[in-house]
């Protein structure tokens, strides 16, 4: 089982609002996640991150991979 932590998408059309949440790599987009690790809000100036570190830490060291686009949050948001 591959570990990943991404993006899965909330929010109405043209309104997007993600939770970044730890998964199964095979698991589809919007398919039940393992945790809830955070969220990112693009459509507020500037872009709300709020991640929770002790989780993010927790799911790497079980050898979760974080996305791209994951990764680029985590790095903004300063972990």
């Amino acid at each position: 089982m591959a570990l990943r932590i991404r993006l899965t998408r909330m929010g109405s059309k043209k309104r997007p609002f993600y939770r970044v949440v730890a998964m199964d790599s095979q698991t589809r987009r919007d398919g039940r996640p393992l945790d809830f690790v955070g969220h990112y809000n693009p459509m507020t100036d500037p872009a709300e991150i709020k991640i929770d570190k002790d989780k993010v830490k927790k799911w790497l060291d079980l050898g979760a991979k974080p996305s791209d686009t994951v990764l680029a949050l985590l790095k903004k948001a300063g972990i």
